[in-house]
Order: structure tokens, then C-alpha cells, then sequence
């Protein structure tokens, strides 16, 4: 399994825009499917986007589209999410994954907060 390690999340007002980063352990990043998920509390866990192995295909969930950006970077071995338009209903615990298909990640990342205040 490829570790992974989320940064860039924080406080931001409504409206603000954040970009969040996460890091791969090994230079088989280029070999995965990467995805953003997030989980608010007391809620089930979120897909938001995912990229193919060479970033020429993604996929948005509705809640995010137009407003979130999936990239990846596989010199740095470094997936991201660009948010923007945030609401305070994107307040949640933010985790990147790595998988081998589109609907099995088995890497995840530690998580990232992300709070949007109105």
C-alpha cells in the first residue's frame, strides 16, 4: 500500500478558497487511481472527485462540481484538490486514497480539517 500524507486544510470564510495537498510515499503513484473523500460529523463518508493514473480523466460528485478541482502532479508524486466557493456546508475531515480501480481505494491518508465559517 502507498502511504499518503493530506496538508492545506484550515479555517477559511465562506466564499474562500483552499487547496488542499497530498503527498505519496512511492514512485508507483503514477500506477493509481487517486480520490478525494470527506466526512462531516455524523455523516457517511463523502466521494468528491477522483483522477485516472495519467490525469487526463476526472470525475466530480454534483455536491462539487464547478467548484472543486482534482490534479495530480505525478513528478511529486502529489495529488490535489483545489476548492473554491466554499460553504459552510463543506466544513468536514477531508482524506485523499489511492486505489487501483475507481470504486476500490485501499490507501488512505490521515485527513485533513477543513472548516468554512459563514
Amino acid at each position: 500500500q502507498v502511504q499518503l500524507v493530506e496538508s492545506g486544510g484550515g479555517l477559511v470564510q465562506a466564499g474562500g478558497s483552499l487547496r488542499l495537498s497530498c503527498a505519496a510515499s512511492e514512485r508507483t503513484f503514477r500506477t493509481y487511481i487517486m480520490a478525494w473523500f470527506r466526512q462531516a460529523p455524523g455523516k457517511e463518508r463523502e466521494f468528491l472527485a477522483f483522477v485516472n493514473m495519467n490525469g487526463g480523466i476526472t470525475h466530480y460528485a454534483d455536491s462539487v462540481k464547478g467548484r472543486f478541482t482534482i490534479s495530480r502532479d505525478s513528478a511529486k508524486n502529489t495529488v490535489f484538490l483545489q476548492m473554491n466557493s466554499l460553504k459552510p456546508e463543506d466544513t468536514a475531515v477531508y482524506y485523499c486514497a489511492a486505489g487501483v480501480t475507481q470504486n476500490n481505494y485501499a490507501s488512505w491518508g490521515q485527513g485533513a480539517q477543513v472548516t468554512v465559517s459563514s
